[in-house]
């Protein structure tokens, strides 16, 4: 064989090398993966690291999740009615045909007969503005409000946390069931019901956001017009237990007096009898005849 076929037949050798050290790499590297290494001092998680997540982005979470607008939708409405009564029926059955319902219902009597009403209004986010229209066609417009508060970045950043959590989990169960020490086992539960109420949390914060951004809020206002000529006219009976009460308030405010000044009373009467008592000794004393010699 000559000098240029061995030096061939090495580089042939080398390249064959090379390829098959580039083949068995990865194989030995995702061998270690996943495994969760245990020493006489404890546990250590495995090396994979737990997903990392971000505000805008995050790994894992599906793009729908990183792309979709939550918004929630709320408003005020103020309407000046003839009659609240009638009227809060008619919104509550605006709320129902749009799919929503009366969360809540406040009814006041300011004066007289004259009522006015607070109500509260949960509708489907899609039907918003109609159920906003339909009610403000039930009376006079004051005021009216609408808001829109986007929380796409905080649902994304919990979606993520919760995912990353959830994970993380997962990871903690599998070390549980190759856990053998009882020290093992009693630190790996620790950090189970660690995790398990930090998704709690994530979770609950999650729903009321969900049910934030599907159901819109609207606040409704009904007040009754004014009387003409005043709230209320004269009236025999107002006028009577005016009187009655003008005259209770003055004879509980004599009262007050006599009991306040009492004290002030009773230590004059004193002092007086103390004066008159001493004038009386002294008198007494000045007008008593001297004592002389008797004339036989």
């Amino acid at each position: 064989m000559s000098l240029r076929e061995k030096a061939l037949a090495v580089l042939v050798i080398l390249c064959l090398a090379a390829v098959a050290g580039c083949l068995s790499f990865p194989e030995s590297q995702s061998a270690g993966e996943g495994k969760a290494e245990y020493s006489t001092g404890g546990w250590a998680p495995s090396a994979t690291p737990a997903p990392s997540y971000r505000g805008d982005t995050a790994t894992g979470a599906t793009s729908s999740t990183a792309t979709d607008t939550k918004i929630i939708r709320t408003g005020s409405l103020s309407l000046e009615v003839p009659k609240v009564i009638p009227v809060v029926d008619t919104i509550a059955g605006i709320a129902t045909a749009n799919g929503g319902y009366l969360s809540s219902s406040n009814i006041y009597t300011v004066q007289g007969e004259r009522r006015s009403a607070t109500l509260t209004i949960r509708v489907p986010a899609g039907n918003f503005d109609a159920t906003l229209s339909a009610i403000a066609a039930t009376g006079k417009v004051l005021s009216q409000n609408v808001q829109q508060t986007d929380v796409t970045e905080e649902y994304v950043d919990l979606s993520a946390r919760k995912k990353a959590l959830s994970d993380q989990m997962e990871q903690y169960r599998r070390l549980l069931t190759k856990a053998e020490k009882v020290e093992e086992i009693l630190k790996v539960q620790v950090e189970i019901e660690r995790v398990q109420v930090e998704l709690d949390r994530l979770q609950g914060r999650l729903t009321y956001l969900d049910s934030r951004i599907d159901l819109a809020t609207l606040t409704v206002s009904l007040q009754e017009p004014e009387p003409v000529g005043g709230e209320t006219g004269f009236s025999f009976v107002s006028a009577v237990n005016e009187g009655i009460a003008g005259f209770l308030g003055m004879i509980a405010a004599l009262i007050i007096l006599v009991f306040t000044l009492l004290p002030l009373v009773i230590l004059a009467i004193i002092v007086y009898a103390v004066y008159r008592w001493y004038r009386k000794r002294k008198g007494g004393a000045v007008t008593a005849p001297a004592a002389g010699p008797q004339l036989t």
